[in-house]
């Protein structure tokens, strides 16, 4: 997935780097159920189904049976079609038991999902009580929890990654840079050995990066300032260090330093090779630093963080798992969640592939990756079940470790973790505002268009969209939210 279409999906960490678990899609992948007596859970993943899945599931489903007298047929939804094919699912009333949930808390106050306040920690408590608060925290809707989330990179930071053997090549530093502008002298130095390769390489969707957080996404211009004032919602683009961030990005691209097409193009710049310099990229702490980046890559590649680690409503609901209204077993789909979240043997036989081909345990909880482990072979760890008892590779220090729990104890927590706009009143206006922010978007992030002559039009056309009136009652809201959680 494109690095600026996974900053547009919430954040999407480096983990998707171990490979993904699902897709291909529905009841037409039901015959890896094997054929029995025994119940078998009906679940929805996202995704690319992974070649060998029925060979996966046979020894998963082993487990399984054996631990909850249950098995589990897992039908993929490519990720184009995810969306799409759960509402047409949803609205039909389909009974299945699990899915990767799809619009969570709009899908939760229509009644699509079970209630899991009571079902979870009693069916799973030693998974539910393993999460961080901030899970809780932020999948609740009228107070209610609707999911079963992996426990992942409940934090996530903004970096500027770099190409270390670019960097080598042309004797380049990047000490010292904690900002979009502290970078510029080393894109201008690289610019002028290799003009036709992309200093900072972004296209169409991507979002200059700050501390700030969304109530309905960073697609919208709602916005909280982690460095002003968290009790008021703003208008990001009218915000003067955002603003002054956008006239970064325009001078970058007056000078070459960002694609000519960047606002219009899907070019693929793969972190494997030295088509870019500089990405920006989203890490959390089972990223353990720069190791899964430079993994993926094949190459070093080097960070630097540029916001501050933040707990958010994004974060928490990353990956979430529901269990349906319409589900006949929802206590067995609740213990199925459990284990694949307590249980290492299941999880990492799912994570890493099969045990012997794939890889080797060489200790407790390490393990050496094999010829075998290749791509989809294998499930990704973001989203499948709870990161803390995977086995790390041997490459992983315990320092790492301890740095990565230190890293989720010290992250900070956003104000509006688990406020949920409602948006009954004001859906007229928010779709209003939806298409002109459509029509600026990646113009203005790209540095395409000269924010000084195009932020008035803006303003402009929001306010005609009624942006007034969505702010009025968001501010309302989220008032009552800050004083029901003092």
């Amino acid at each position: 997935m494109k690095l600026w279409k996974k900053l547009a999906f919430t954040g999407f960490s480096a983990l998707t780097a171990i490979s993904l678990a699902a897709c291909g899609g529905g009841s037409g992948d039901q015959d890896n159920a094997e054929a029995s007596d025994t119940p078998t859970l009906q679940m929805y993943q996202i995704g690319d189904k992974p070649d060998n899945l029925d060979q996966l599931m046979e020894v998963a489903n082993k487990r399984i049976e054996e631990e909850i007298g249950v098995k589990v047929n897992i039908n993929y939804i490519g990720w184009g079609d995810y969306e799409k094919k759960m509402n047409v699912i949803i609205s039909s009333g389909e009974n299945y038991d699990i899915a990767f949930a799809n619009n969570y808390v709009s899908n939760a106050q229509k009644g699509a999902f079970a209630d899991l306040t009571e079902l979870a920690p009693k069916y799973g408590k030693e998974a539910y009580d393993s999460l961080d608060e901030a899970y809780i925290k932020g999948n609740l809707v009228n107070g209610k929890l609707y999911a079963f989330p992996v426990n992942g990179n409940v934090f996530a930071k903004q970096v500027l990654t770099f190409n270390k053997p670019l960097l080598d090549k042309y004797d380049l530093s990047i000490d010292g840079i904690e900002t979009y502008e502290d970078a510029e002298k080393v894109l201008q130095e690289f610019h002028k050995q290799e003009p036709n390769t992309a200093a900072f390489a972004i296209g169409q969707g991507f979002k200059v990066q700050g501390d700030f957080d969304y109530p309905l996404g960073n697609t919208l211009p709602f916005a909280v300032d982690l460095n002003g004032d968290k009790t008021k919602i703003i208008n990001q683009y009218d915000n003067e260090r955002y603003i002054e961030l956008l006239r970064t990005m325009h001078s970058w691209y007056d000078q070459g330093l960002i694609p000519s097409d960047a606002a219009t193009s899907n070019k693929d710049y793969p972190l494997e090779g030295n088509t870019w310099l500089m990405r920006g990229e989203t890490q959390g702490p089972y990223d353990y630093g720069d190791t899964i980046l430079t993994n993926a890559a094949n190459q070093e590649l080097v960070s630097k963080p540029i916001t501050v680690p933040l707990k958010s409503t994004a974060q928490a609901q990353m990956a979430n798992f529901v269990v349906s209204n319409t589900s006949k077993n929802k206590e067995k789909a609740v213990e199925f969640l459990a284990l694949l979240n307590s249980d290492p043997e299941l999880l990492n036989g799912l994570v890493w592939g099969i045990e012997g081909e794939a890889w080797e345990k060489v200790g407790d909880d390490k393990v050496k990756l094999l010829d075998g482990y290749q791509p989809k072979t294998h499930m990704s760890a973001w989203n499948t079940g709870n990161n803390k008892i995977l086995y790390t590779q041997d490459t992983i220090t315990d320092e790492m470790i301890a740095e990565r729990d230190q890293s989720i104890a010290e992250a900070e927590t956003s104000p509006i973790l688990g406020f949920s706009f409602n948006t009954d009143t004001v859906k007229t206006e928010l779709s209003n505002i939806s298409n002109v922010m459509n029509q600026y978007l990646d113009g203005l992030n790209t540095g395409t268009v000269d924010p000084d002559e195009t932020l008035p039009k803006l303003m402009d056309a929001l306010d005609k969209a009624g942006y007034d009136k969505v702010l009025t009652e968001m501010q309302k809201q989220y008032d009552t939210f800050r004083q029901d959680n003092k």
